[in-house]
């Protein structure tokens, strides 16, 4: 990905990431579950806004864990001098197990494959792994299945730590519906997960941490916080769910602003076409500008004729399908000079659009909307420096 610390000139586009907003956001979410450590995920180069600074700035405001999906994002924060503990959890066979050993990482089990895998690569390594074993309370995707799969899991890996190959530091399972409020399956997954975890510590797993909340959890769900809370899009700046509440509500402040700088703004005739297929075609003279933004740095294509930009303090609506590089706007008459500012998305503060916005206006989620910004978009880093 692609990064700054300043432009020296105005660029095609940018997306500038407010690291003290993040580091904030990280202090509230701390706030909201003052029992409980932290993780900050920075899975999918920290949902698009780049994985290292986010996951230095997490850590300054009180971070005490970082989560990624892959082995290789958490080898990457290693390699970038990332210190502490870092979890990853999407393992398939023959992954880099030995490299999270000898890197110290926190890996994730969730079945018999996984644990043989990781007992070799131990043995290989000569070092103890260390094991979070992951129970499916609920979600029906990565995890252990309660019952015999579950025993089985908890006894085995009991065994290879009593041969010194592995340390058994969590357990841990995923909401599939914390972000629906009095969904049904909210309180039966904790009572699974609960009845999971009672079992394996009467077999004597002595575990140092016990998480399922995710950010809605976190945000609503205090009876779910136990010894950790994993905080995605929450820290940066997102509500998971328009109905738990909007970012401000939970004292967060959303991270990424996305702008380009229009290419070209020029008169045309009423009837004009616009964009492929002319889905758009202009009601009366107007002007239209040209953004430098399209399909291939994120910008959905379901938000064609839909999707909002701010020119010069006024909601724009984009004119026509968006194309790979560059998409429309009817600048209703008025003439930015070419080079000016169009805003996609951002805290709202100015009176642009949000990532919320965007997300409403593609049939999404917000979460999509700000991971699919594409690797051509630079990502300019303010506020780096920490808070006094």
């Amino acid at each position: 990905m692609s990064e700054r610390t300043a432009p020296a000139a105005p660029l095609r586009a940018r997306a500038e990431i407010d690291l003290a907003a993040l580091r904030a956001n990280v202090r509230a979410l701390r706030a909201h579950a003052p029992g409980a450590a932290v993780m900050a995920v920075v899975k999918s180069e920290a949902y698009g806004h780049g994985a290292v600074p986010c996951a230095r700035a997490a850590v300054a405001a009180g971070a005490s864990w970082l989560g990624t999906a892959t082995p290789e994002e958490a080898l990457a924060l290693r390699a970038a001098g990332l210190p502490g503990r870092i979890m990853c959890w999407l393992w398939t066979p023959g992954g880099p197990w030995r490299e999270a050993i000898e890197a110290d990482l926190d890996v994730s089990v969730s079945g018999m494959w996984a644990l043989a895998e990781v007992v070799g690569a131990a043995r290989e390594a000569d070092r103890p792994a260390r094991v979070q074993l992951k129970a499916d309370t609920g979600l029906g995707r990565g995890g252990c299945q309660p019952g015999e799969d579950w025993a089985e899991l908890v006894r085995e890996a009991l065994r290879a730590e009593a041969e010194g190959l592995l340390r058994v530091t969590g357990l841990w399972s995923h909401f599939a519906c914390a972000d629906e409020p009095g969904h049904p399956s909210i309180a039966g997954q904790l009572g699974v997960f609960r009845e999971m975890v009672a079992y394996a510590e009467k077999q004597g797993v002595r575990p140092e941490v016990r998480h399922i909340a995710n950010s809605p959890a976190t945000l609503t769900l205090p009876e779910s916080h136990f010894d950790l809370v994993r905080t995605g899009i929450a820290t940066y700046g997102i509500s998971p769910s328009p109905e738990l509440g909007t970012p401000a509500d939970f004292g967060l402040r959303p991270v990424m602003t996305l702008s380009g700088s229009l290419a070209l703004v020029k008169r045309v005739p009423g009837g004009h076409g616009v964009s492929y297929g002319h889905r758009y075609v202009t009601p009366g003279a107007t002007t239209l500008g040209l953004v430098p933004l399209g399909y291939a740095d994120g910008i959905p294509r379901h938000a064609s004729s839909a999707g909002p930009v701010l020119v010069e303090g006024k909601w724009r609506t984009i004119a026509g399908l968006v194309a790979m590089d560059q998409f429309v706007v009817d600048l209703g008459g008025d003439e930015p000079a070419a080079g000016a500012e169009a805003v996609l998305f951002g805290p709202g503060d100015r009176g642009e659009p949000t990532a919320e916005d965007w997300a409403q206006a593609a049939g999404t989620i917000a979460y999509e909307i700000v991971t699919r910004i594409g690797t051509r978009v630079p990502r300019v880093y303010v506020n780096e420096e920490r808070d006094g």
